[in-house]
């Protein structure tokens, strides 16, 4: 059973040195578990006993196709009004506690689902849901988030859930399953313009070449620890890190630590590209 990440909050005490891995370049951004303190949190209207950790929102000049949250909810609370734009869909993955979500169809008929840790929710544009932690125990789970892209000709995706644990990840070509993704939407689903996936390296598993794509990325770590190569530097990184990475920065990985490593990963895919800025 998979462990996620979970951000506890607080301040580092008074002693700590103020050095760390923090870092932003025009290619690339890494944003460091310790970070994530309760100075930078923020609140959202329409929701109660929340608050979540903004880690990526579209910005001129680098990334700016999806925002990113890492949400907290109290017992008692979530929201019946969550989404207020409704061209915005959404990728919900949960990472601890559990979560009673409701989706209404068109007709307004409501599916509630319960969802635990490794919980999946796809909600595609203007959908009416609603969000509420009826547990004994704080929940958090990240919520992507992007403009959908409509195509003359393609139907709008359909809402589903599902789970980590019920998507068996695919194996890379040659690899022997040290690397592998689970692929929640098939790839030549064409009604998608996102996949929100989850890689897994065992340990001493490597992307073996620099990828260099027009695919934007968000990458929260999971699990384990990793040496990432982000434009022409690597970087040390852990569960916990967030790392935000523009079109066409070149990235290569190697898993060396002694337990498997698994992020969670946005990329836009499927459409043409626009020509003009």
């Amino acid at each position: 059973m998979s462990q996620y990440h979970v951000p506890a909050g607080g301040l580092p005490a008074q002693t700590a040195l103020m050095s760390e891995r923090a870092v932003f370049t025009e290619a690339y951004a890494v944003i460091p578990r310790s970070v994530f303190t309760d100075i930078v949190t923020s609140y959202l209207p329409h929701w109660n006993e929340t608050r979540l950790w903004v880690i990526a929102k579209p910005l001129s000049g680098f990334a700016t196709t999806f925002s990113q949250y890492l949400v907290e909810v109290q017992p008692g609370g979530g929201s019946v009004n969550p989404e207020p734009n409704p061209e915005a869909q959404s990728v919900l993955f949960v990472v601890s506690g559990s979560l009673s979500l409701t989706l209404y169809d068109a007709s307004g008929k409501p599916a509630s689902h319960d969802l635990k840790a490794g919980g999946y929710v796809y909600i595609p544009c203007g959908t009416r849901w609603e969000l509420l932690n009826t547990g004994s125990t704080p929940a958090s789970f990240h919520w992507l988030r992007k403009k959908y892209e409509s195509v003359e000709g393609i139907e709008k995706p359909t809402a589903f859930v599902t789970s980590d644990q019920d998507v068996k990840p695919i194996p890379m070509p040659d690899t022997d399953g040290a690397w592998a993704t689970t692929r929640f939407v098939d790839p030549t689903d064409l009604r998608h313009d996102m996949h929100v996936n989850i890689v897994t390296f065992q340990p001493g598993g490597v992307i073996p070449f620099p990828e260099t794509h027009v695919m934007e990325h968000g990458l929260f770590i999971l699990e384990g620890k990793a040496v990432y190569r982000l434009n022409q530097d690597w970087v040390e990184v852990e569960a916990g890190d967030f790392l935000w990475l523009r079109a066409f920065c070149p990235q290569a990985c190697y898993a060396g630590g002694p337990d498997k490593f698994r992020y969670l990963l946005y990329k836009d895919v499927n459409r043409h590209m626009p020509l003009e800025l």
